[in-house]
């Protein structure tokens, strides 16, 4: 479906720029809910629970925010299916690769 766009300069730039803003804004919830965790630890062995959350985290966040250009309209779709984005983050993109995010979203099938 989306394999073969070919993606602009410019393209790239905005691609980008959205991918590392929702990235940013999901690791400031992350980080947010450690500091939570951390105020509220009954016993210094609950460090542990902070570590399983970050771990879990980890694993989420490396398989969701995949930068190749042959699956990025699909993490777009995901990321603004998930709150992280918009569709204006994404302005600038070719009509084609926002028809196909669009497509995606009302699918509702992403990972």
């Amino acid at each position: 479906m989306f394999r073969d766009f070919t993606w602009s300069k410019t393209e790239k730039t905005i691609a980008k720029k959205a991918f590392d803003g929702a990235y940013n804004k999901e690791c400031k919830v992350i980080v947010a809910r450690v500091k939570d965790l951390m105020a509220d630890l009954p016993e210094p062995r609950a460090i542990w629970v902070i570590h399983d959350y970050l771990s879990k985290q980890r694993k989420e966040t490396d398989e969701k925010y995949d930068y190749r250009y042959s699956v990025l309209p699909l993490v777009f779709a995901r990321l603004i299916r998930e709150g992280w984005l918009t569709l204006d983050d994404l302005q600038g993109l070719d009509e084609e690769k926002i028809r196909s995010i669009q497509t995606m979203l009302k699918l509702g099938d992403l990972p």
